[in-house]
């Protein structure tokens, strides 16, 4: 299920990040497969830098303030 915050936090993803919609979608399946949080999911496997890792976790924090 994607809730309103992870809605956000994919259309950060896409226009910020660029990152591809499948890139996104195969991350979903897998983080879910492996009960793990999508962001490091995807620096695990490549998809994301660290400096884009670490760009994610700050809009995902200061949405939280």
């Amino acid at each position: 299920m994607i809730n309103y915050s992870n809605k956000k936090m994919i259309s950060f993803l896409l226009d910020e990040i660029g990152l591809q919609e499948s890139s996104i979608e195969l991350g979903l399946k897998l983080s879910i497969e492996n009960n793990t949080p999508l962001p490091v999911l995807l620096w695990s496997y490549g998809l994301l830098t660290f400096e884009e890792l670490d760009k994610l976790y700050t809009f995902l924090f200061k949405r939280k303030l």
